[in-house]
């Protein structure tokens, strides 16, 4: 999102020399607050994508309390022509952006977003399926045809990517952010772009109503600012 500053212009100096005796004291702001926004959540979905969640997430292994990756779900855009949803993490120098069509059917990944070049892949990418078809032994594949494109509207890029998708396994697990029924997900990767998806087989966890507590790069989720069904 980007934000709009709104600049005031000074008034006279004799009109704010007379004014002075009567304005009210303006309050203090506090020093070092940062100017934010939120939008309050009244529901999470199966498949969380309601604009104002955020996630934090930190290596697991790592010790806690280290800066964290943060994840959140910016709302309704528009990516290669479709109506998309929106997902930007960042921290510790990375910053990529997400743009996917969630509903009950499952969740479609249209491509993304990194400095000075976009991913798009067609079809789009199967990451999850409908609500009602986890359950151990599920597996799902395919592939997509991968184009990057830099800033300047020049395609860098052409290739295919395949993937597959086995759940293994549905366990109860704690991480700082507290404790969630998962389903445990194996994911197969490749590509022909030079390895622009990696790591090639990595485990997932996920939670209805939470989203990934661990994800395929090897993250820990450590915090949420919402709620979600145990």
């Amino acid at each position: 999102m980007s934000g709009q500053f709104r600049r005031f212009l000074a008034p006279p100096l004799l009109g704010a020399a007379l004014l002075a005796g009567c304005a009210p004291a303006a309050t203090p702001q506090a020093q070092g607050a940062p100017v934010a926004s939120s939008t309050p959540v009244s529901r999470v979905s199966f498949y969380p994508l309601e604009t104002g969640l955020s996630w934090s997430y930190q290596p697991e292994g790592e010790a806690a309390g280290g800066q964290p990756y943060t994840l959140r779900a910016l709302g309704p855009t528009v990516f290669a022509g479709q109506t998309a949803l929106a997902f930007e993490l960042t921290g510790r120098g990375a910053q990529q952006t997400w743009f996917r069509q969630i509903g009950a059917e499952g969740v479609r990944l249209l491509g993304f977003r990194k400095p000075g070049v976009s991913v798009r892949l067609d079809p789009a990418w199967l990451e999850a399926p409908a609500e009602g078809a986890w359950r151990v032994g599920l597996s799902w594949e395919g592939q997509s045809r991968v184009t990057l494109t830099g800033d300047d509207g020049k395609v860098q890029a052409q290739g295919t990517l395949r993937y597959r998708y086995d759940v293994q396994d549905r366990r109860r697990v704690s991480t700082p952010a507290g404790t969630s029924e998962v389903w445990v997900v194996t994911r197969q990767i490749g590509d022909d772009v030079g390895g622009l998806f990696s790591p090639q087989v990595q485990q997932l966890w996920f939670a209805p109503f939470v989203g990934e507590v661990r994800t395929p790069e090897g993250l820990l989720l450590t915090a949420r600012n919402f709620g979600g069904k145990p």
